[in-house]
């Protein structure tokens, strides 16, 4: 019997495991080809990170008695979109730190539920660890990489893809809040 608050619920955690998976992927690619030994090794850490957040997401799920259900696209795929592709690696990372950004604010607000089931609130906490590093080591990377591209031209990639998020969220993730949300006001039988 699954101790979920409904399909909402079950979407929500999908879409986190979504994401976590597109994520793993995505850094798995990049440490790959990137050569830079301190970047290949911070990328390294963090696509381990997004991988097993997705198998946390999964356990979870398991614990919770269901299975995940099919998510359309996870939150990155609209990045490309709204902000347009990166032309280089300054580029990936100011997407990136746009996009842990909004992810660690979105586990934090979901943590807030009243009467959140045990095993997503230790997933949340448990994921929420990593993202601190995630902004830490994205950011101090792009303050690295300034006198390569210029701090202007870095400052403006970072607030071109803050500006991506944005439209990202309002255009996909206000779902993400209002199933939050719903959760909020959810009362148990």
């Amino acid at each position: 019997m699954s101790k979920l608050r409904g399909d909402a619920e079950r979407w929500l955690l999908s879409f986190y495991r979504e994401s976590e998976i597109s994520g793993a992927l995505f850094f798995g690619r990049l440490a790959s080809v990137i050569r830079d030994p301190r970047l290949q090794f911070d990328l390294t850490r963090h696509f381990a990170d997004e991988s097993q957040h997705a198998r946390w997401w999964s356990d979870c799920m398991d614990e919770l008695g269901v299975r995940p259900t099919r998510v359309q696209a996870s939150y990155q795929d609209a990045y490309l979109e709204a902000g347009g592709a990166p032309a280089n690696v300054m580029e990936v990372l100011a997407v990136t730190l746009a996009f842990e950004k909004r992810v660690a604010g979105s586990y934090a607000a979901h943590l807030k539920v009243h009467d959140l089931a045990p095993p997503i609130r230790t997933t949340l906490a448990r994921i929420m660890e990593d993202e601190g590093w995630h902004i830490h080591w994205v950011s101090r990377t792009l303050r690295d990489l300034e006198p390569e591209y210029g701090p202007d031209t870095v400052a403006a990639a970072i607030e071109r893809y803050a500006a991506a998020d944005r439209e990202v969220y309002q255009r996909a993730l206000a779902e993400h809040d209002h199933i939050v949300g719903t959760l909020q006001h959810f009362k148990a039988a």
